[in-house]
């Protein structure tokens, strides 16, 4: 049971927090896990060598460059490069690059949630790459997309990397594919990355890092209660767990209780009590087969263009079009 007081809430993280932590069972958006030192350990998450992924499209972007060039370009019309979820926009660098290479008339519109990320992004791309032309949209994906749709009728070739697909439950990634689908004219193309179903043992060593870094990106959303919404969660009395079953491809983490314990948050009026091994449900990292993701593009008006795939088949990266 949760002891609360009226609450009014002043930001959306609040109102989700409120829910998350007052539902049962409790559950935190990772969407939360951002923040300069969220930022930060992700990066460290991308470059572990337990975290394939990252090699994976890197090796993707790398081997396939010149064929993804060419289907950007293909018709020569000036596009737009519109990237959700940016990051540090160390793989979409080598598409730049070449991009640049072969004087293709694009703009590059990364989208992120995080200014700090967008900040960097800039900065480095000014000095790795000067000739391109950036224009950073802070924001969530649906917001800017549809201001992008607004201002301009430029074709648009929308990223979306890392399997952050993943993070849906297959009926909101519908939804989310669906609402991609309905900003993007008959030109153009979503190139999106989707992770593979593959050996169990390495899908859980990379959500469960020996060293911890992904334990600590995991309790980083405690942290930030604490210090944005005035908690007292004790983060070293939580254990990051990580689950995956490979009938369904879904990968689970959770933030689980060690004893009986009450936590405060004195932004929200909440007292909340937690039984030993009692969970908050934070991320889910679906994995996919190609029937599944055909089923996903019918349901969502989209047709698959193409598919690209690593040399050790872990991940691949699908170009859809409007149906």
């Amino acid at each position: 049971m949760q002891e609360q007081t009226e609450t009014l809430f002043d930001t959306q993280f609040e109102e989700e927090v409120h829910i998350g932590l007052t539902d049962y069972p409790k559950h935190l958006s990772s969407k939360y896990f951002y923040d300069e030192k969220g930022d930060k350990l992700f990066q460290d998450i991308m470059n572990m060598p337990e975290y394939y992924l990252t090699d994976a499209e890197f090796d993707i972007l790398s081997t396939h460059t010149d064929e993804i060039t060419r289907l950007f370009s293909k018709d020569e019309k000036h596009f737009n490069l519109i990237e959700l979820g940016a990051g540090d926009g160390k793989k979409t660098k080598i598409l730049l690059q070449n991009l640049i290479d072969n004087k293709i008339d694009f703009n590059y519109l990364p989208i992120d949630i995080s200014q700090h990320v967008l900040d960097q992004l800039s900065r480095s791309l000014k000095i790795e790459i000067p000739e391109v032309v950036v224009e950073t949209q802070q924001g969530t994906y649906f917001e800017a997309l549809n201001e992008i749709a607004s201002l301009t009728n430029d074709k648009k070739i929308i990223l979306f990397l890392g399997s952050n697909i993943g993070n849906l439950l297959h009926l909101q990634a519908i939804e989310f594919l669906s609402q991609v689908q309905k900003l993007m004219g008959d030109d153009d193309l979503f190139f999106v990355g989707f992770d593979q179903k593959k050996d169990p043992q390495t899908i859980l060593d990379a959500y469960n890092d020996q060293t911890g870094i992904t334990a600590a990106f995991n309790k980083n959303i405690l942290a930030r209660i604490n210090s944005e919404l005035g908690g007292n969660f004790d983060l070293d009395k939580f254990l990051h767990w990580e689950v995956y079953d490979p009938e369904t491809g879904t990968a689970k983490s959770y933030l689980v209780s060690k004893e009986q314990q009450s936590v405060t948050v004195a932004k929200l009026g909440l007292k909340i009590n937690f039984a030993p091994w009692e969970t908050i449900h934070t991320e889910i990292s679906q994995k996919y087969d190609h029937r599944t993701i055909e089923w996903l593009a019918e349901k969502s008006d989209l047709q698959i263009v193409t598919q690209f795939t690593d040399s050790k088949n872990q991940y691949k990266n699908y170009v859809f079009r409007t149906v």
